[in-house]
């Protein structure tokens, strides 16, 4: 009888190119790790679970604020010309920015990179851009998970999504609940399109859209 010899290389997942790619991560996090010593990530990167100390944050009744949310649409942009450098910093962002409008200080981000077939090259890109993202957003980068999925993931489609925690004191929560009569609407002016809205944007600009509105569409948060 003959055995029959299974591995993951065979179904398409590269075990050995991921590993070394969190080699690359644990690397790269540590540029972000000494703005704070709350992280914890010196041997933490790679792990089942994150950890990060809050026993130094100095807030009074520390309220823990979570959010999730990913690129979106604009990842299809990003794959169709090859620019993957500023997506990380758009994910980072999209979270982040869910956080503070609660009155919440960022201060851990983890991520989830899925793809058909791990290319080091794009991972990378990507994930300098969420490095930069954290150290613009002065939070850590705790952990993530990338994960390689030949069967579940189309040629070169993958799928972006960033959680971010922050930290509020329990009586500076913003909640709208305050708001009245009389109160002044302080509107801000956006940099670009960010990530919302590119399933229309996508459809609007068709398959040939010029340099200069791609470059506007594909810069970051």
């Amino acid at each position: 009888m003959k055995k029959m010899q299974n591995s993951y290389k065979k179904s398409g997942v590269n075990i050995s190119l991921a590993n070394k790619f969190v080699k690359h991560i644990h690397k790269l996090t540590k540029k972000v790790g000494k703005k704070t010593e709350n992280s914890l990530q010196e041997d933490n990167i790679g792990g089942f679970g994150s950890l990060y100390d809050i026993s130094n944050i100095k807030i009074k009744d520390p309220v823990i604020v979570s959010c999730t949310d990913g690129v979106g649409t604009k990842l299809d942009l990003a794959n169709r010309y090859k620019k993957f450098d500023t997506i990380g910093i758009d994910l980072v962002a999209m979270c982040v920015n869910d956080l503070i409008v609660s009155g919440a200080k960022p201060i851990a981000f983890l991520d989830y990179y899925g793809c058909g077939n791990l290319d080091r090259e794009k991972g990378q890109q990507i994930l300098e851009g969420i490095i930069d993202g954290c150290l613009q957003s002065e939070c850590d980068l705790v952990g993530g998970e990338t994960a390689e999925m030949p069967d579940h993931y189309n040629g070169d489609n993958f799928d972006l999504v960033g959680f971010s925690m922050g930290v509020n004191a329990k009586d500076k929560i913003i909640d709208g609940s305050k708001i009245e009569e009389g109160n002044v609407i302080l509107g801000l002016p956006s940099t670009g399109f960010h990530s919302n809205g590119f399933s229309l944007i996508n459809k609007i600009i068709g398959n040939d859209p010029s340099d200069e509105i791609l470059n506007k569409l594909l810069t970051p948060t």
